[in-house]
């Protein structure tokens, strides 16, 4: 077991709970090892913890329980950087910000796509699209129909 302080306190994982990021998040290139939090399945929104660096922690959602309708093409080339062949299972997953105002926004111009089965992961820049990075993040209540993204984003 191996351990990090971050600012929620210490952080005990293991190895095999590391997600890779070979080529880093945008901006923050220089960070490539995280563990997620919670650990929980199903968890629709999940903090990232970076192992490299305590101080550097951020919030994702599972773009899916969100915006339904939002989907991303990942390419060969993106397989083979996450190590998984052409039926494996690639979960898309968005930044979130909050912001002064306590607004919340995803940013789905540029997703993280995260492969389970080898815990590998990269954040696809979406060179044209018409999605924002600061689309609103719905309101989701139990039991009711998530909002979908306008195609014009936000």
């Amino acid at each position: 077991m191996e351990q990090i302080e971050t600012r929620f306190g210490w952080v005990e994982y293991t190895p095999e709970e590391i997600v890779h990021f070979p080529e880093g998040l945008v901006g923050f290139e220089q960070l490539r090892r995280f563990v997620v939090m919670p650990r929980e399945e199903d968890e629709p929104l999940v903090c990232l913890q970076s192992v490299d660096e305590g101080a550097f922690a951020f919030l994702l959602a599972d773009v899916g329980h969100f915006f339904p309708s939002y989907t991303v093409r990942v390419a060969q080339a993106e397989r083979q950087v996450l190590g998984v062949g052409a039926d494996a299972s690639v979960v898309v997953l968005a930044m979130i910000t909050v912001h002064g105002d306590d607004s919340i926004t995803v940013n789905l111009a540029a997703p993280v796509l995260y492969a389970p089965d080898t815990k590998c992961a990269f954040q696809k820049v979406l060179e044209t699209t018409e999605f924002s990075t600061r689309t609103p993040l719905p309101v989701h209540k139990e039991g009711e129909e998530p909002e979908t993204v306008s195609s014009t984003g936000a």
